[in-house]
């Protein structure tokens, strides 16, 4: 058997922020999410996004220690247009989110921003570029 990736887990220190974040990203989170100790969502390609508290991941792992520096994940959202890349940009930053990545054009023909999720881990946008 080959081994298949079937979820990514993101450890938080603020769930309910962090589930605040990705519904604004669209995905379908069980109302009352926020006071169960872990969370899981089915992606429309089958795979699943988990959540769990720090303190969750300290009840069975007591070494665990938060990683420091760098991106410690990488999750990226495709788009239908640059212009829904802009404008979803817009929406979180306004929304108190941090940008990390203005929306640009990339060299590689997209449009392209990041923002960050409460956890500082950044959440690219993009969408192929427009035909020039």
């Amino acid at each position: 058997m080959t081994p298949r990736l079937d979820a990514i887990s993101i450890i938080t220190a603020d769930l309910a922020a962090s589930l605040a974040f990705y519904r604004r990203l669209g995905l379908d989170i069980p109302a009352g999410a926020e006071s169960a100790p872990h969370v899981e969502v089915v992606l429309p390609g089958g795979q699943r996004l988990l959540w769990d508290t720090e303190d969750v991941i300290l009840s069975f792992d007591p070494g665990w220690e938060r990683p420091a520096g760098g991106e410690r994940l990488g999750l990226a959202f495709v788009c239908d247009s640059p212009a829904e890349v802009d404008a979803l940009y817009a929406e979180l930053t306004g929304a108190g989110y941090a940008g990390h990545l203005k929306p640009w054009d990339a060299v590689w023909g997209q449009r392209y921003a990041v923002v960050l999720d409460p956890d500082g881990c950044g959440v690219s946008l993009f969408a192929a570029a427009a035909p020039k």
